[in-house]
């Protein structure tokens, strides 16, 4: 039976997201559940909600054991075939905390923080060398496994460990999935659609939506027509605004669909979030400060949430579209599939560089996850995911081998923070986050 590690097993919901479809697909339903975590009481929650669900929805066929801490974490990951990572270092408090309010002293504005942009740098540097440490205990107790990752900053987290391992991994995010069906709700043609094709490249959470057609017929030019329209209209009537206008103002100028939200997007670029244009944040609905507002509801609801799925004797699950549990089934089965998946680019865009962490197609078979070739990018794409892999590469640098400089030089080439503040403010800003984050951060020389 496989054995499956979930690292970071104490966020509860996405636990059951994954582990709940792997107890619905025939291939894993007798597997071999690890849990793993370094938070005792969330912890003891996820393995009580999945005992509850391996009886409800699996006759009990699972076996699931719980590991906590350091210590324990080579048991957990001993002879696994697959490893889920989904922690996140340091939490809301003090880590998401200080990645806002420190940028916040210069000037700098943010919206999620968890991608690019300064919080998403530190935001890695604080999160690589964990991930450096579960690779060591892999190659170490479980060399053949593939580790799937969840956890953002997805490039620079995945790319550094394919760059400074052999762990076999690949990235996973939801943004591709829902692209180009969300693209066609917003303009108000999904209805209209009975073939949807599609093709989607970059890099993660700026990957381009390249194709688009219905039976072989382009859906962009009306696709444009009429996001032009809704754009042209909400930038004047206040009434008329949406949740997706900088995405689709991107589109208008890049000529392509970007598949990560207008929040997230408005931070990857310097055209947005500008001292110099307040009037931006406004016009173009710039949620400033999402994140920690998204945190704080969190932590909130699952007071109530928690009672829903520990304490449900009743608790039910069905299948969701996450590709962990699909990945899992086509290795086990030799079925293939296609996901969109972060691996290194050996040549699949041959336009962005060759140590970038870049999203493409995958097959998944008996042999693992295969990226697949896509060509060259529309050279105003490569141009602008070129843009944020300058921080990535700098980010990666900087976690592998301990230099502040380079943690300066991916600051420094972050398109945001470059277009807001000086270089002597960008060093002195990175001095400041060192400082708050003290041990949660190794030294840098």
């Amino acid at each position: 039976m496989p054995k499956i590690t979930f690292l970071g097993a104490g966020s509860t919901v996405f636990a059951k997201a994954v582990l709940g479809d792997c107890l619905l697909a025939e291939p894993l339903r007798d597997s071999h559940l690890a849990l793993y975590d370094i938070d005792r009481a969330r912890l003891r929650e996820s393995r009580l909600m999945m005992e509850t669900l391996n009886r409800n929805i699996n006759e009990g066929r699972a076996k699931i054991t719980a590991h906590l801490g350091v210590k324990n974490r080579q048991r957990a990951l001993k002879g696994a075939d697959y490893i889920v990572n989904a922690i996140q270092v340091g939490g809301y408090e003090p880590s998401t905390v200080i990645d806002f309010e420190v940028p916040k002293k210069y000037g700098l504005r943010q919206t999620i923080a968890d991608t690019l942009g300064i919080g998403g740098i530190f935001r890695s540097l604080r999160t690589i060398p964990v991930m450096l440490d579960f690779c060591r205990d892999i190659e170490a107790v479980c060399p053949d496994a593939w580790f799937l990752n969840y956890v953002n900053p997805m490039a620079m987290i995945t790319g550094a460990c394919q760059l400074g391992t052999d762990v076999k991994m690949v990235g996973l995010c939801h943004s591709v999935q829902g692209c180009a069906r969300g693209l066609l709700h917003r303009v108000g043609m999904l209805d209209q659609v009975q073939n949807l094709q599609w093709k989607i490249a970059g890099i993660n959470h700026q990957s381009w939506l390249l194709e688009i057609t219905d039976g072989g017929k382009d859906l962009y030019p009306e696709i444009k027509r009429r996001a032009a329209k809704l754009n042209q209209a909400a930038r004047k009537d206040p009434a008329m605004k949406h949740y997706d206008l900088v995405r689709l103002e991107v589109m208008k100028h890049f000529g392509y669909y970007v598949t990560e939200s207008s929040e997230h997007s408005a931070e990857y670029m310097p055209y947005w979030i500008k001292s110099q244009f307040p009037e931006l944040i406004d016009e173009f609905r710039i949620p400033l400060d999402e994140y920690p507002r998204r945190c704080i509801a969190q932590i909130e609801h699952w007071k109530k949430r928690s009672k829903e799925l520990v304490a449900n004797p009743d608790l039910d699950h069905r299948r969701t579209g996450e590709y962990g549990s699909y990945i899992m089934e086509a290795m086990e089965t030799d079925v293939p599939i296609r996901v969109g998946g972060n691996v290194l680019n050996t040549g699949l865009i041959p336009n962005l560089p060759s140590k970038a962490c870049v999203e493409v197609p995958c097959l998944v078979d008996r042999n693992g996850v295969q990226g697949c070739y896509v060509g060259d990018l529309p050279e105003q794409c490569a141009a602008m995911n070129r843009t944020n892999i300058n921080v990535q590469l700098l980010t990666i640098e900087a976690a592998l081998t301990g230099r502040k400089d380079k943690i300066y030089q991916a600051a420094m080439m972050d398109p945001h923070t470059a277009a807001e503040l000086p270089l002597d403010q960008i060093v002195a800003l990175c001095d400041d986050l060192i400082e708050a984050h003290g041990d949660m951060l190794p030294a840098y020389k």
